[in-house]
């Protein structure tokens, strides 16, 4: 019959298929503890005497797999990987290590029972007939035992166990690789040097990961295995299974628990329950505690999603809790000279290692119910202590407050307070409680912190909520602390021993009072770092205090006195007309001077100069020299713009070089400086610091873009980007740019447009740029180019119709006024008033910037006054009319 795969129990005989009979035929089968023949089944105890194990068999048998190829199945895999996977915001267990190793140590003697190998091999036939004989011997075998060994020999022992498991492995002796797996495994049982357990299983699942390591060569699908493959696999996991010891026989299996999903999809779903409930058989809670935090590391490492078992484990653990109190394991503390509080701190690396796991991703009401497990518990102080560092710092900071209250009734004698509050206040240092509940949470944590006798766990309690009390209060309450902590640590020289932890407090005070006065005026502050008496360390401290407060200003300024000499100098530098030499003296001076920025600016304005000065003295002559050398000014002024760090300035410097490039007839530089300069208005903050002040940059931007809009009259189309392309490219800008809230910027740039479109109208332009050819030459007035202008002028002024119609309704009358009186100033000066329309327009704008009373009424008089005066003009008739529907309106 064929095996089934999906359930299975170690005790359940099998049937199984001679796979070398021919096809369609069965030559015989056997159960699992029939005598051994040519027809029979492999044998698992066989099969690993002869070297042959799952893995061999996978790595042999690769050629008859069947891969899957299909787009579907590949999409499959990878999404079941993704699932599977835990994310870089996972603190992996060797990031735990050695924190591990380094906190629970021992001066103690330690001891390693070691098996004495078995005596030499012998035929096949006869290892199968004594398989049982064999299986005892892997357990039991000839022993040593190793006595009086110290923490580092120990630790050197279980390394070595650990390199003959890695070459017991690569020279194909798998049965030698499992004896030490399960002689490692079964130290795990050992409590007599109980200190030292948690560094101990460290040591000793390094070993069970050398072994687990294994399998990571294998496929990732039981698709890909056929049938021979899989009964390998789980002839393995019956000989894994008939281990005799509980402790050995379920660590093994938790290091190979991936290759369960060799035998079936479900077979990791299926075997974490029935190894968690193993557990349960465990005696000992603080070993049961430790082979739960091994099952949730390897179920954390190959499924993940599998949360229940997870959360069974936690549970099943807070169900061992009472066993502390119970005679067998005091006992072992009095015998072991342990204290209950130090006892109960060997459970940390489990337990916050287990709720890690289940901590990670969860969402915010877990943590609701983890503190309500908590209260059923009486507040247990080590899992409370769990509870807070497993989860994430947000969740704890919003319930601060409730935390509090659950560490004021735990019991003292169990579990310090203070390393309570420590914990606490690591979560507050990442995270922001309430507002209004930061001050009762200070004084609430210090109540119990300066109540602590011990200096060495006072100041790292105290170091911890340093950094919270900096960061939500004043000089005040910082001084406070310090005088506590003067007070803690005076007495007995105790600061001596605790130089890290103070050094510590002043990097946290440094990192959130910048202000050398305010540092200063704290009563307690020079007292404190009167404590640092040992010449290295207050050198140290010194320093670091200087480095944070030398002034910034003070540094600006030598700068900019640096700077400013430089400046001088290269005002001063001239080569005569040796203009190369000039402009190779500018590169070799940005070189040296690039991280002042003033110098850069300079440099940049001297090429500029020398490619105008060039081009006056070295007219008519070396014309293909000097249009070679002014590019090469421009390719100068190119590079160097945008290293700079002001905005303003690169803009700035973007159309000084355009408008340099179009004075020496440079037209396509000219054109990249242009299309630089608008590409770079995007970025312009809406803020910027004028000195040491932040003021809004509306001001600063619009002063730029008016520049632009007068140079953009001189500026040529280009033959392939289409009609007024540049003057599009800036309002398309502007348009998207993100404005000050309640700002009419927007449609003043939008107004400053006009007169430009109108002079672009023109037959004659009003300047230009001599050997330039401008639009007037382009296009010659051609009747399509104004239509395109007239076009754009009616869309601008659409633009700000609308918005003086949105500052109606939002009652803004006086900015309405101002706006309209803007526009009404454009359409007079610029506007052809013949037009009956835009006359109408003219004098709505005029009675709408009136109508509030808004209106300068000097401004309006001038206004009315210099309108009379040009309708007096042969060719301004038209404006008597207008003129006459314009109306002074007084204020009421």
């Amino acid at each position: 019959l064929p095996v089934e795969f999906g359930d299975y129990h170690p005790l359940k005989p099998i049937m199984v298929t001679d796979t070398k009979t021919r096809r369609g035929a069965r030559k015989g089968s056997t159960s699992s503890s029939s005598s051994s023949s040519s027809s029979a089944a492999p044998d698992p105890l066989s099969s690993m005497l002869d070297g042959t194990d799952p893995l061999s068999m996978f790595a042999a048998a690769s050629n008859e797999w069947t891969f899957v190829t299909s787009v579907q199945d590949l999409g499959r895999k990878r999404k079941e990987k993704e699932d599977d996977a835990v994310g870089p915001d996972f603190e992996s267990w060797s990031a735990k290590r050695g924190e591990i190793l380094a906190r629970f140590t021992t001066t103690e003697k330690l001891s390693i029972v070691r098996k004495a190998q078995a005596p030499g091999s012998s035929a096949v036939s006869e290892k199968v007939r004594t398989r049982l004989e064999e299986l005892d011997d892997l357990e039991e075998g000839s022993q040593r035992e190793l006595l009086n060994l110290s923490q580092q020999d120990y630790a050197n022992r279980i390394e070595e166990l650990n390199q003959s498991l890695k070459e017991a492995w690569a020279s194909d002796q798998k049965v030698k690789a499992l004896k030490i797996v399960i002689q490692c495994s079964k130290l795990l049982s050992d409590t007599s040097v109980i200190q030292f357990y948690p560094s101990k299983f460290v040591l000793i699942t390094d070993i069970l990961d050398t072994f687990g390591e294994c399998r990571r060569s294998l496929p990732d699908s039981p698709h890909n295995v056929n049938d021979t493959a899989k009964e390998t696999c789980l002839n393995w996991f019956y000989k894994i299974a008939s281990i005799r010891e509980l402790l050995p026989r379920l660590y093994v299996e938790a290091a190979i628990l991936k290759c369960n999903r060799f035998l079936n999809k479900s077979g990791i779903q299926d075997t974490l329950p029935r190894l968690t409930s193993m557990i349960r058989g465990i005696g000992d809670p603080l070993v049961a505690a430790y082979a739960r935090a091994y099952l949730c590391r390897v179920g954390m490492e190959v499924a993940p999603h599998l949360k229940d078992s997870l959360n069974r484990n936690f549970f099943d653990l807070l169900g061992t809790f009472r066993q502390i109190s119970g005679e067998s394991v005091q006992n072992q503390l009095v015998m072991q000279r342990v204290e209950v509080p130090e006892y109960l701190t060997l459970y940390s690396p489990a337990i916050n290692w287990i709720l890690q796991c289940i901590a990670y991703r969860a969402p915010e009401p877990l943590l609701t119910e983890m503190m309500e497990r908590c209260k059923t518990l009486g507040n247990n102080a080590l899992l409370l202590n769990s509870v807070m560092r497993a989860f994430r710092p947000e969740f704890v900071a919003a319930r601060a407050t409730d935390f509090i209250c659950m560490i004021k009734d735990c019991d003292e004698a169990g579990f310090p307070k203070h390393l309570l509050f420590g914990s606490l206040g690591r979560s507050l240092a990442c995270a922001d409680p309430p507002e209004s509940e930061r001050l009762t949470i200070l004084n609430e944590a210090w109540k119990v912190i300066t109540k602590v006798r011990s200096p060495r766990d006072y100041i790292s309690c105290a170091e911890i909520w340093v950094e919270f009390t900096c960061r939500h209060f004043t000089k005040r309450e910082v001084n406070t602390v310090l005088a506590d902590i003067i007070k803690h640590m005076t007495p007995d020289r105790a600061f001596e021993d605790a130089y890290t932890q103070l050094q510590s407090v002043i990097r946290k005070i440094l990192t959130y009072f910048h202000d050398f006065s305010v540092l200063f005026s704290m009563e307690r502050f020079l007292p404190f770092l009167d404590m640092f008496q040992k010449d290295s360390v207050r050198v140290e401290v010194c320093r670091s205090i200087m480095e944070v407060f030398i002034n910034a200003l003070t540094l600006e300024d030598e700068k900019r006195s640096l700077a400013l000499l430089i400046i001088g100098f290269i005002r001063m530098v001239s080569f005569g007309r040796d203009f190369e030499q000039q402009l190779s003296f500018c590169v070799e001076a940005r070189a040296t001077f690039c991280n002042l920025e003033p110098v850069l600016v300079q440099l940049i304005h001297t090429v500029n100069q020398l490619s105008m000065e060039t081009r006056r003295v070295m007219r008519g002559n070396h014309s293909r020299k000097t249009a070679a050398f002014v590019r090469a000014c421009a390719a100068y002024s190119f590079i160097t713009i945008p290293s700079l760090s002001s905005i303003f300035s690169r803009l700035s410097l973007c159309l000084l070089s355009a408008q340099v490039a179009l004075a020496n007839q440079c037209l396509s530089q000219a054109d990249a400086f242009f299309k630089a300069a608008v590409s770079i208005l995007p970025e312009v903050p809406r803020s910027i610091s004028v000195e040491g002040k932040l003021r809004s940059s509306e001001s600063f931007l619009l002063d730029f873009i008016n520049n632009f809009l007068a140079t953009l009259l001189v500026v040529p189309d280009h033959p392939e980007h289409g009609v007024l392309y540049l003057v599009r490219g800036l309002l398309n800008m502007v348009q998207d740019y993100t404005w000050e809230d309640n700002s009419d910027a927007k449609v003043r740039v939008y107004i400053s447009a006009l007169p430009l479109l109108a002079a672009m109208s023109q037959e004659t332009y009003i300047y230009s740029i001599p050997k330039v050819d401008s639009n007037e030459t382009l296009y010659g007035g051609d009747p399509k180019f104004l239509s395109e202008i007239n076009k754009l002028c009616e869309t601008l002024i659409g633009q700000i119709l609308d918005h003086l119609k949105v500052l109606g309704r939002d009652e803004n009358t006086r900015r309405q006024g101002a706006l309209a009186f803007s526009l009404f100033g454009v359409l007079v000066s610029h506007g052809d008033l013949r037009n009956n329309k835009l006359s109408q327009l003219t004098v709505n704008l005029w009675n709408l910037s009136h109508k509030h009373g808004y209106c300068d009424t000097r401004i309006s008089v001038r206004t009315l006054e210099h309108i009379k005066h040009q309708a007096q003009q042969p060719d301004m008739a038209h404006l008597t009319d207008t003129v006459q529907r314009l109306a002074l309106q007084t204020r009421t």
